[in-house]
């Protein structure tokens, strides 16, 4: 996009860099993540009205590590280095970092000692504040010119400021919501600091994707894998808002979504919006190729390969196709570019089902790569697409294959599908879908032996998930009420033949991965 006031966020590794562009894209300014050995010629064309410094996994104190580019300091725009962005500017200006110190994980108090720009309007002098901490080594001695302006137990240098330069580093991290007021306090630094008005919004998003589809796709075709989830769909529209019926959508019908989506799919895409849709019962073929594989590893691999096979095949019969839609999102860039081995490039294989192959050799429109998953939403939304489709809940592309522990069979499936739908309606019917950022059933591959009624019972047992979260990067299993879950499983037992009991799972996901399975 062409947005004149962009922050560049520069990533050490930190499983959690991407909170920092999502707070920054949230106080409506334009920012993207690049690793932090970009050259200087590509950050000068950049052109940033900012610069921050991420965390990261490593320690400044180890030969080799990490080292923000010169031209960082010498820009002459504000920089915010967080956690070891604070050790790394240190370090590099002239400061000192050492380990063997009280090491600080977790929540933590700053008191305030001197004003500065960076919280100003959210924190007073002397007051006490809560932070998270998540660090070993710590700053010892600051560069000249600098100043701090806050301290806790384990880290006298917490909050240090260079006003003059408007250099800023903090030891905690105010892109997590255990820090209570860290969105306010990177606020202040676009905002108050950098002097970023808010021009990124989804209206402003809209028009200018449209135009770039527009000139880069011109005349020509594209075809787009449609699969009912939020990505794909809010691709297949606005690619249709563009250019109409130059775009086809290939619907894929493995067999393994859940209750009726599949039958939504079509009617929203070919009755409601008249768009071009292919559609393509291969349930069969799926049941057939998962048939006694229990591994789930091989069960992503071998609906992979067989989506390829379907799609590829489908993609033949259109002519002169030159473009591929994909719903490719921000987060999926960034761990292609971004530091590399940190545990923001890990791979998430439960996320996909297999890329296509190159010798379709048509050329990409990836028209939400520069969007995270809520704001895919809020475009939607723009876009006018149902908020049933807007709001699911996350599913992974290997669909229900991974959500039937074990091997797979069409009776498994139908149990486990019509378990789901009634815990999925009962959620719905509570007021409760909104509130939650994913739930499912999980057949387990395990029987038990069960009284019903006047006869004995040998049946499987079901699993149900539900967690909360804010980010998408941590999660807490869902408080339900008893009588809630009582009501859900009194339901499921008696009109699913085939369980006879039913769990609630609650434990937590820890920092990392965006979907649970």
């Amino acid at each position: 996009m062409a947005l004149q006031e962009k922050i560049l966020i520069l990533d050490f590794g930190s499983q959690v860099t991407q909170l920092i562009a999502r707070r920054v894209r949230e106080a409506g300014v334009y920012c993207e993540i690049q690793p932090y050995n970009r050259s200087d010629d590509e950050i000068r064309a950049f052109n940033p009205k900012g610069i921050i410094l991420s965390g990261g996994p490593a320690s400044t104190l180890e030969p080799g590590s990490p080292r923000a580019p010169k031209i960082v300091w010498e820009l002459g725009v504000p920089v915010l280095g967080i956690c070891y962005g604070q050790q790394t500017m240190c370090m590099q200006l002239g400061g000192k970092v050492e380990s063997d110190h009280s090491r600080e994980f977790g929540k933590a108090q700053l008191e305030v000692k001197k004003p500065s720009a960076l919280f100003e309007g959210v924190w007073a002098l002397g007051s006490r504040n809560q932070v998270w901490m998540s660090h070993g080594d710590r700053v010892t001695k600051i560069p000249e010119g600098f100043n701090v302006a806050a301290t806790s137990e384990g880290a006298p240098f917490a909050f240090i400021a260079d006003e003059k330069r408007r250099f800023y580093g903090v030891q905690f991290h105010p892109e997590v919501v255990h820090t209570p007021d860290g969105a306010k306090l990177l606020q202040n630094f676009v905002h108050k600091i950098c002097g970023c008005g808010r021009d990124w919004s989804m209206k402003t998003f809209l028009r200018a994707e449209i135009e770039r589809i527009r000139a880069q796709v011109g005349k020509g075709k594209v075809i787009c894998g449609l699969s009912g989830g939020v990505d794909s769909s809010v691709a297949a529209l606005i690619i249709h808002e563009a250019i109409g019926d130059q775009l086809t959508c290939i619907f894929v019908d493995t067999g393994l979504m859940r209750e009726g989506e599949a039958e939504q799919v079509v009617t929203l895409f070919r009755q409601h919006y008249n768009i071009p849709l292919i559609a393509v019962d291969a349930s069969e073929k799926f049941l057939t190729a998962l048939a006694g594989v229990s591994d789930p590893e091989k069960k992503r691999k071998t609906i992979g390969k067989l989506f390829i096979e379907v799609f590829d095949a489908e993609a033949r019969k259109i002519k002169d196709v030159q473009f591929l839609a994909q719903g490719t999102l921000y987060p999926d860039v960034i761990e292609s570019v971004s530091f590399a081995g940190g545990p923001s490039v890990t791979i998430k294989s439960h996320h996909n089902v297999g890329g296509l192959p190159e010798r379709m050799n048509l050329k990409l429109v990836e028209p939400l790569r520069e969007l995270f998953k809520d704001e895919v939403r809020a475009l939607g939304r723009e876009l006018g697409l149902p908020e049933v489709f807007v709001g699911r809940h996350p599913f992974p592309g290997p669909g229900l294959a991974i959500r039937v522990l074990g091997d797979i069979t069409p009776e498994k499936l139908a149990i486990l599908r019509k378990a789901d739908a009634i815990y999925l309606d009962e959620i719905r019917k509570a007021g409760l879908y909104d509130e939650i950022w994913q739930a499912f059933a999980v057949l387990l591959p395990v029987r038990t032996v069960g009284v019903m009624g006047d006869g004995r019972s040998y049946d499987h047992v079901l699993a149900l998930r539900a967690v909360t979260s804010v980010d998408g990067m941590t999660a807490d299993s869902y408080p339900f009420e008893h009588a809630f879950l009582s009501k859900v499983a009194t339901r499921i037992i008696n009109e699913v033949r085939g369980i006879n009991r039913v769990a609630y799972d609650i434990t937590s996901k820890p920092p990392g991965t965006i979907e649970w399975e």
